[in-house]
């Protein structure tokens, strides 16, 4: 769940009482569309009806999760865990940022076998929503208390620019909710079919070379849409991601819905628009519309898109939901003449796609701002803090002049605002927490989602197998040089929170048989990758057949990767590690 996780179904239930279900309205101009030839409908609702097709369309129709709040306030938190309704427990709380986590000692051989009830504990992840990555030192210091005094000083950095807590207790949420929101943060749709988090650039505002400012674009979608009746129940979930700085470091081309900032020759800066990006079990990259969106018009499009996938998308098979299904069948020209046509006011502009990204998107590193004081990204290994870290983060930055800092979507953090005089000071103290602003490329290059500790969906561990081989290759691969950053991603199951598709090393967790025995591991992908200055264009990783890693061989297996590849390499075009392993043979990538 660190990343993010995958939803879980919700099991059926007696709904709770409930608010009028959510029915789309109209659009303008809408056309009848022919209906598909097949024997099944797909729960499209513009062309099949809103009939729900199954438990969960069942349940949001009847309440989307929105008012299950004032229950947690008013019941669940005075009852305790069984007074849970089942239907609200595994369906609505998701709204509101709230998951069962995983029973402690239930293997990953079991994970598929178990119904929810049995997999789950009477403690809540809580994912708390960092719109565009941008807090305050009093925030974090909010959120490192309620870690501390709730949460048992569990903190997650998450590939999603969230912050997510363990350990929840449903009787804690008012309080928690009263902390967050006096500070204003908070958790609404943070989890389930509704719109999730916005991404944005770490460096929004401060960055020497940015093309624009996305922050007012991203309050604008925020403040008009989340918590909107008309979208809280969507097919599944809807991501989106917007940037105005040129290293594309919002990992647009795997999310829903992603502006990335171009310089348009006739009509200036704006955003080029993707959608239908996503991983999971089934990836698919996002593809561009080909059209220019001018700031004032983000929001209209954001909402135009959005209302395509609750009105078009799939909803009789939750593993076809996704937009990125609807993309597959309509391609990126039908797409573009119904959001034009039935969704916005007027159509959209042709437009350039954007170059090439010119600087890592991570921001790890010391780095001027416009303003002449400095950012300084750092990582911890794998997002890995805690609350009292947190807390004692806040109080550094404060010590130091800087108010400001930013989640990234690489688990990293990047601190705004500093003095020059006290960059190296601060990079010290940084350094001390665990928080590294020069860390090897290993160290800078790995993520992992939360793993079977706290997941209900994992089936192997990644956070402490992932820490452990950072260390140990740090060792092993001190001296050597390395041409770039290595991304390892370490996913514990099948659905990719850790985009182990778009890394040059990806791992999916699940159980392997190595020397005749069964054992926690992960299957390999290899050269996979988003847009970057190493790569003109993303794409997915190779898979190898039979190529699977124990849990606990992660060092062993990257060492010797990475050193066939410092052999093998054609340093003559400066390839880079994903480029040489698409074309080397299986048996140099074993």
């Amino acid at each position: 769940m660190t990343s993010d996780t995958t939803d879980t179904p919700a099991t059926p239930a007696a709904p709770a009482p409930a608010a009028t279900a959510t029915r789309p309205p109209a659009a303008e101009g809408a056309r009848a569309r022919p209906a598909r030839p097949s024997t099944k409908p797909n729960g499209q609702w513009k062309i099949d009806g809103t009939a729900p097709l199954n438990g969960n369309e069942e349940w949001k129709q009847v309440d989307n999760g929105l008012s299950v709040r004032d229950r947690i306030e008013n019941i669940y938190a005075a009852g305790g865990f069984a007074s849970i309704d089942p239907t609200d427990l595994h369906g609505r709380f998701r709204v509101w940022g709230l998951y069962t986590q995983r029973k402690p000692g239930i293997d990953g051989g079991r994970t598929a076998t178990l119904e929810p009830h049995e997999l789950e504990d009477e403690y809540f992840m809580l994912r708390v929503r960092i719109d565009g990555g941008q807090l305050t030192t009093a925030q974090l210091r909010v959120i490192g208390g309620i870690s501390t005094e709730f949460g048992r000083d569990t903190a997650d950095l998450t590939d999603r620019q969230n912050i997510q807590l363990h350990w929840i207790q449903v009787e804690a949420m008012p309080e928690i909710w009263r902390r967050l929101e006096s500070v204003g943060l908070g958790t609404t749709e943070a989890c389930g079919d509704v719109p999730r988090v916005v991404l944005g650039s770490p460096v929004a505002g401060i960055a020497a070379d940015e093309l624009i400012d996305p922050t007012a674009q991203i309050n604008e979608i925020t403040g008009r849409f989340i918590g909107d009746e008309s979208l809280a129940n969507l097919p599944r979930k809807f991501k989106s991601a917007i940037t105005g700085h040129p290293s594309q470091d919002v990992v647009h081309e795997i999310n829903d819905v992603a502006f990335v900032a171009i310089d348009h020759p006739e009509y200036g800066i704006g955003y080029d628009l993707w959608v239908g990006g996503g991983l999971s079990t089934a990836p698919r990259l996002g593809e561009r519309l080909g059209t220019f969106v001018a700031p004032d018009r983000v929001a209209e499009v954001w909402h135009g898109v959005a209302q395509i996938f609750r009105d078009y998308g799939y909803r009789r098979l939750r593993n076809k939901a996704r937009l990125k299904f609807l993309l597959a069948e309509w391609g990126p020209e039908k797409f573009r003449h119904v959001l034009e046509t039935e969704y916005l006011t007027e159509p959209l502009p042709d437009g350039p796609a954007a170059p090439k990204p010119a600087t890592p998107g991570d921001h790890v590193g010391v780095h001027r701002q416009k303003d002449g004081r400095f950012y300084i990204g750092v990582t911890p290994i794998v997002g890995r803090v805690s609350g009292p870290v947190l807390t004692e983060l806040a109080d550094v930055l404060e010590a130091h002049g800087s108010h400001r800092l930013r989640t990234t979507p690489h688990q990293k953090l990047v601190v705004l605002d500093v003095p020059e005089e006290n960059v190296e000071p601060l990079v010290a103290e940084l350094d001390r927490l665990g928080l590294s602003a020069r860390p090897s490329l290993i160290r800078r290059g790995t993520i992992a989602c939360t793993g079977i500790e706290f997941c209900k969906l994992a089936i192997v561990e990644t956070k402490g197998y992932a820490t452990q081989a950072v260390l140990d290759l740090e060792k092993r691969l001190d001296g050597l040089d390395l041409p770039h950053p290595l991304s390892l991603h370490v996913n514990g199951c099948p659905n990719s929170c850790a985009r182990i598709q778009t890394a040059d090393i990806g791992l999916k967790g699940q159980l392997v048989t190595i020397d005749g025995e069964q054992v926690p591991g992960y299957q390999v992908h290899l050269g996979g990758g988003l847009a970057s200055r190493d790569r003109e264009n993303p794409g997915l990783g190779r898979t190898v057949r039979g190529l699977k890693v124990a849990a606990d061989g992660i060092a062993d297996y990257t060492e010797r990767v990475v050193r066939r590849f410092l052999d093998d390499r054609d340093e003559s075009s400066d390839e880079t590690f994903a480029q040489w392993a698409h074309r080397a043979e299986e048996e140099a990538l074993q």
